[in-house]
């Protein structure tokens, strides 16, 4: 037992004794924590990193936790400065990401109002519950289905003294006992399926990632030789360079990648949710697919698709176990049949891809958006980090860089979160220092939380940002363009002057560069990446009318999908 402190140490200590590595705060949310956090001699060895506004130390610490695997924590300052972590609780919680956040001295019940969008909450009003709770707290965000946990503090707990840091016993709690090993007899239906298929695929969704599960991914595409297909927030989990892979399915996917879950025999689908970006119209969605889902959460299993075997369980022993029944299992030795029909499937697949790769229109005079993003990923390459906002931006980065290892593009998937990229990016390079982290950003999201970069600043983090400047909220003009008539309405976000973004970073202490022209634009790319001790901006002033392509309408059937305005369907619902 130490000797007697605050309960602000104990706090701290307790997150060191958790496994927490960096703590995420603003200003005033750790004025309390701070003088412990920074205090030298404390042989405890948290980071403590400032941001300007709550929701920014919330998506910091996502950031961190999505390109780490470790959980991300963060302190949001008292009254309603608590709420301002409630849209980073949404996104940790829509996209599986661990998090603990922490609120003190909240004049509101912080608790209730987090409710729908944590795994759990909890209160502590006793200083000596901390390192139990904390440790919890821990064990619940990144146990099972990962998510976020809400820790609300009374302010009077920080302050309190002659209390002991008491180490923790071992977690048990009765009521969360999360599945993690799936069934041999539902494994054994699996590998029957997967023997008779003539047209597999495996979807692939980000719980492959969670789960550290890619080698295994790897292993089972190989063993199957069935195509692969990642959705946004799986992209990483196979490389693009296999040549298995198809790219990514849903709204603005790949075309082969579409048609792979649409005219599949038998759909695997590893850690995905069977999201209404992915499915299109539902009632359409892959019509002649049977269905092998595995989650670890088994509410997602069967609720928006019919199932035929579910496997409840960490995907990681999952594919495991999935690739030892497939080698045991006599139909799949000899299935000779089965395999000159898949011969046949990938011949098709690799015909759609061939027929629609991703591609974009250059104009004299101005810059592609598309290029400046393609250019960007062959220059900086597949060993770095890239974060990206929410918009066009975020579907062409998903299309145009070529991703190689999982945890290497960070986005915000189901809460479709502006204003993330920024903010998680520092969290990144925070996370992980040494790996070049490349925000990929709108200037509509930039304007949200572009503040974060005086923290990176300050700090000396050289994550540098690519601002796709069309002076708009491009998504939604697309739409407006395409369904409403070009009745343009509350879409501009300024001009291609003003905001100066280039002058911005540098009031911020950054590095501020412009690129209008394509004939300049490797030569800025490479100008930014030599910069190490700083973040860079670049303001890369793009064509506005720039659309994404391919696209299934919003709630068509993915048999509509376009690769252009004017063009009909890729193929015939009847192909």
């Amino acid at each position: 037992m130490s000797e007697q402190t605050t309960g602000g140490e104990i706090l701290v200590r307790s997150l060191a004794w958790a496994g927490a590595e960096a703590v995420f705060t603003t200003r005033h949310g750790g004025r309390l924590l701070g003088p412990v956090l920074g205090r030298s001699g404390s042989g405890i060895g948290l980071t403590h990193v400032e941001l300007p506004h709550g929701q920014d130390a919330g998506h910091a610490a996502t950031g961190y936790a999505g390109a780490t695997g470790r959980t991300g924590v963060c302190l949001a300052s008292p009254g309603a400065g608590a709420t301002e972590i409630v849209t980073p609780l949404l996104d940790a919680y829509m996209d599986s990401v661990p998090l603990v956040a922490l609120t003190s001295g909240s004049r509101s019940d912080m608790c209730a109002m987090a409710l729908s969008l944590t795994k759990h909450t909890m209160q502590v009003t006793d200083a000596k519950d901390l390192p139990a709770t904390v440790l919890t707290a821990f064990h619940l965000a990144s146990r099972g289905r990962p998510g976020p946990v809400l820790v609300d503090l009374d302010e009077a707990v920080l302050r309190s003294r002659g209390v002991s840091f008491v180490p923790p016993g071992e977690v048990d709690l009765p009521g969360f006992r999360p599945c993690v090993v799936p069934d041999r007899e539902q494994l054994r239906r699996a590998a029957a399926l997967l023997a008779e298929s003539r047209r597999p695929v495996l979807y692939v969704g980000g719980g492959v990632i969670k789960a550290e599960a890619t080698a295994e991914l790897k292993t089972f595409a190989q063993l199957t030789g069935a195509p692969v297909v990642t959705t946004l927030m799986a992209r990483g989990a196979f490389p693009d360079s296999h040549p298995q892979h198809f790219g990514m399915p849903g709204m603005h996917g790949a075309v082969a990648a579409v048609a792979a879950l649409q005219k599949a025999d038998l759909i695997v689908a590893l850690g995905a949710r069977f999201d209404d970006r992915v499915t299109g119209d539902p009632a359409t969605f892959a019509p002649c697919a049977k269905v092998i889902h595995a989650d670890i959460d088994p509410a997602e299993i069967g609720k928006n698709r019919r199932v035929d075997v579910g496997l409840v369980g960490d995907a990681r022993r999952v594919i495991a176990g999935l690739v030892d029944a497939v080698r045991h299992d006599d139909r799949e030795q000899h299935a000779a049949d089965a395999r000159a029909d898949r011969h046949l499937w990938m011949q098709s697949l690799r015909r759609w891809r061939g027929s629609y790769p991703p591609g974009y229109r250059t104009s004299p005079g101005s810059l592609a958006p598309q290029r400046v993003i393609e250019r960007l990923g062959r220059i900086v390459g597949p060993e770095a980090v890239y974060v990206t906002g929410v918009g066009q931006h975020q579907m062409w980065a998903s299309q145009f860089i070529a991703l190689e290892h999982p945890r290497s593009f960070l986005n915000s998937g189901g809460a479709g979160t502006m204003g993330y990229a920024v903010p998680a990016a520092a969290g990144a390079a925070i996370g992980r220092p040494g790996v070049p982290v490349w925000v990929i950003d709108g200037d509509g999201c930039f304007q949200m939380t572009g503040r974060s970069l005086l923290t990176c600043a300050a700090a000396g983090i050289p994550l540098k940002v690519a601002l796709i400047n069309n002076a708009s909220l491009g998504m939604v003009r697309q739409l407006q363009a395409l369904y409403y008539g070009e009745r343009h309405f509350s879409t501009d976000t300024g001009s291609p002057e003003a905001p100066h973004y280039a002058a911005l970073a540098e009031s911020y202490g950054c590095v501020g560069l412009r690129c209008e022209r394509d004939d300049e634009l490797d030569a800025t790319i490479r100008k930014a990446a030599e910069v190490d001790d700083r973040p860079v901006l670049v303001d890369f002033v793009v064509d506005q009318e720039e659309m994404v392509w391919p696209m299934v309408p919003p709630g068509a059937s993915n048999d509509d999908i376009r690769v252009a305005r004017d063009m009909a369907p890729a193929w015939d619902s009847t192909d």
